[in-house]
């Protein structure tokens, strides 16, 4: 009796060889111009954080999203205080202690509808970032008050 192995190995490597998404690009435009202030490559499941400083308070909040296959999803925030419009949503993560009084929202999970939004960055002190690895870009310096687009394509 002979064994046929070549069918069983060629489904062993299709189980075994890792596949990579590719990177999808996230670009910050500016909407009355079309002019690309920021734009990154940002492979599958690596993220980027949107942060600002509270206009009253002053403490930097933070929005971080992930790519995950190809689509924005808003995976957590935190927000050093219960100032004002800053607040969480019951059934909309879960939030947890940042150990300093304030709280992070974890495992949000929300799809962004259509992979964009728009944002208007705060002018001065508010300083609206998009951050991602070391690297930020500050839209409030090169967009103050205009809106902005924050689109993840495909590549």
């Amino acid at each position: 009796m002979t064994q046929n192995w070549e069918g069983g190995l060629t489904a062993l490597l299709l189980t075994t060889v890792p596949t990579f998404a590719e990177a999808a690009t996230l670009t910050a435009t500016r909407i009355e111009t079309g002019d690309i202030l920021a734009t990154f490559e940002v492979a599958d499941g690596d993220g980027w954080c949107i942060l600002w400083h509270h206009s009253v308070q002053g403490f930097e909040v933070s929005d971080c999203y992930e790519n995950r296959d190809g689509r924005m999803v808003l995976v957590r925030a935190h927000l050093p205080d219960f100032a004002a419009g800053l607040d969480h949503i019951p059934g909309r993560g879960i939030q947890v202690s940042d150990g300093n009084g304030g709280y992070f929202i974890e495992e949000i999970n929300e799809a962004v509808p259509n992979n964009a939004y728009v944002l208007r960055p705060g002018a001065g002190l508010v300083d609206h970032r998009i951050s991602i690895g070391a690297t930020q870009v500050s839209l409030s310096k090169v967009a103050p008050r205009e809106r902005v687009r924050i689109a993840l394509t495909e590549n």
